[in-house]
């Protein structure tokens, strides 16, 4: 089956979004709500095994906050850290406090050139990823991808399968004419599960010493011209930095 459709993940994979990004923008809205909790680099590194933010608040109070008490409505109580969280980031995004990765405008270009379908299948919330393309990729950046599938679209989130099977569906896409792009072990799994079997990872400083097996290839980035990937897991063969030749390759691969 031809390769019809690129279906990228977001944070970590179409930006390094993590660290400079949603960490400090959780720690400003923990400051604007009166509470004297600090995620360190190294603890959200440890967060990042859940995804999801509201999720990632609980499991930190399960895990490394125990002592904290909780407040009757705790449900309420997450959902407002998460909307002021949220409301920080964007205004990062805004000021272009985070670009986009190495490769990505590139190969999203030559992909619209070309008639290859877009798609994004990720955890963070809709207002998260229009910030990101409007401000990090172009204003119209929204209208590039068929499909935008984000957020609490889908009850379960990655490692689940759901919001690419989700995504895959809106699009009438069979997994088969499909390449993931993702960061991490969560999305590889995600990916995996609902049957995508090509699956292309770009490493960031959280992910490097994923398992990532499911993956067709691992490396650095995506790599420009100029600018070579470092292949970190599988075979790219004679291709230094990814485009549509080298996808279509990885995708003719998983077919045989």
């Amino acid at each position: 089956m031809a390769l019809e459709a690129l279906i990228f993940d977001v944070d970590g994979t179409l930006a390094d979004t993590e660290r400079d990004g949603h960490r400090v923008a959780f720690n400003r809205a923990f400051a604007d709500a009166g509470l004297d909790w600090e995620w360190s680099v190294e603890l959200y590194g440890k967060l990042l095994a859940v995804t999801g933010g509201k999720e990632r608040i609980r499991y930190y109070l399960d895990h490394f906050n125990q002592g904290f008490s909780r407040p009757e409505e705790l449900d309420s109580f997450i959902a407002a850290l998460h909307a002021a969280k949220t409301d920080h980031y964007t205004r990062m995004l805004a000021e272009g406090a985070i670009p986009v990765r190495c490769g990505v405008k590139r190969l999203l270009r030559e992909a619209r050139r070309s008639g290859i379908r877009l798609a994004i299948a990720t955890t963070t919330t809709p207002a998260n990823v229009s910030a990101l393309l409007q401000h990090s990729l172009d204003r119209d950046a929204e209208s590039w991808f068929e499909v935008i599938a984000a957020g609490d679209i889908v009850p379960a989130k990655k490692p689940a399968p759901d919001i690419y099977r989700w995504a895959m569906g809106r699009m009438e896409l069979e997994p088969q004419a499909c390449i993931a792009l993702e960061d991490s072990r969560n999305g590889v799994q995600s990916a995996s599960q609902a049957s995508i079997g090509s699956i292309l990872v770009t490493t960031n400083g959280y992910t490097t010493d994923d398992d990532f097996t499911g993956a067709s290839l691992v490396i650095d980035q995506l790599g420009e011209p100029g600018d070579p990937f470092a292949v970190k897991m599988g075979s790219a063969g004679e291709h230094r930095f990814v485009d549509l030749a080298m996808l279509r390759d990885l995708h003719g691969g998983n077919q045989a």
